[in-house]
């Protein structure tokens, strides 16, 4: 991917809608349809989206198959951890999304472990100095961690999941 490539990528990810669709496809390979039925929204705003996020190579084409005389596109997010935003625009806008999205599912979120019987809500924030080796550590555990979540996304609904957040941002900052 060019340099041009990831700020585009950038650029089609900071969107809160955006955000939410590469969710969706995480799970399951999905079409504007299926996309706009799950978040509400109108098929040409889903289509709209899934062409921005396909632009910037965020999403894959996973199939097509034939509806009512046309051609239905499945879209599929494969996420890759070999992008990061590289401007302080990019870094502004991309978190700004995460932020208000990060905002949405906390109005949704069960946060008493009395509500569940599923693992207790988990928050963590701060900027912490730590040795180098241990840093590389941690931080491969959780790429790990998130790894294992993307590849365990169900579709949207399926019966016997629960619907889950997880945001996680991690980088070494300048003194």
């Amino acid at each position: 991917m060019s340099l041009g490539d990831e700020s585009g990528a950038m650029r089609a990810m900071a969107h809160p809608v955006r955000l939410r669709i590469l969710a969706l496809l995480t799970g399951n390979a999905l079409t504007a349809a299926d996309v706009a039925r799950e978040l509400g929204l109108t098929h040409a705003n889903a289509s709209y989206h899934l062409r921005n996020l396909f632009a910037a190579n965020l999403i894959a084409l996973a199939g097509e198959e034939k509806i009512r005389g046309g051609v239905a596109k499945r879209y599929r997010y494969y996420p890759s951890s070999d992008s990061a935003p590289e401007s302080a625009a990019e870094k502004g806008a991309l978190f700004a999304a995460v932020g208000h999205e990060l905002v949405r599912r906390a109005a949704q979120g069960r946060w008493s472990t009395a509500e569940s019987k599923s693992a207790p809500a988990v928050l963590g924030d701060g900027e912490f100095w730590i040795d180098p080796v241990k840093w590389r550590e941690l931080h491969d555990t959780i790429a790990v961690a998130l790894r294992e979540l993307h590849e365990a996304a169900q579709p949207p609904n399926t019966p016997g999941t629960i619907r889950t957040s997880t945001t996680v941002a991690m980088f070494e900052m300048e003194f």
